[in-house]
């Protein structure tokens, strides 16, 4: 995402996920420094019935690998989820 705006990363997202089949299950998965207030944050925002959120710790200990499974609705509800968490300061969305 750091050679194009949010809005273009968006938009190009969503044309990917209008090919598949909603609703669907999708992953996400980010990568954020190890800080528990950080990745409970992020927990929060995927406080949903099903949700299936697993955290590994780099070897160093300095960052934390977050990976959400959820079923969503549609390429929408998608997007809206990592716009949520982009409010996290220091948060990458692989």
């Amino acid at each position: 995402m750091a050679d194009q705006s949010p809005e273009e990363f968006y938009a190009r997202l969503k044309e990917q996920l209008e090919q598949g089949t909603w609703p669907s299950n999708y992953l996400y998965k980010f990568i954020v420094p190890t800080d528990t207030t950080k990745i409970e944050e992020i927990r929060n925002i995927f406080d949903m019935p099903g949700a299936v959120i697993a955290s590994k710790q780099s070897k160093k200990g300095t960052y934390t690998s977050v990976s959400i499974t959820l079923q969503m609705k549609n390429p929408d509800a998608v997007i809206q989820k990592y716009k949520d968490v982009s409010h996290i300061e220091g948060v990458i969305s692989l």
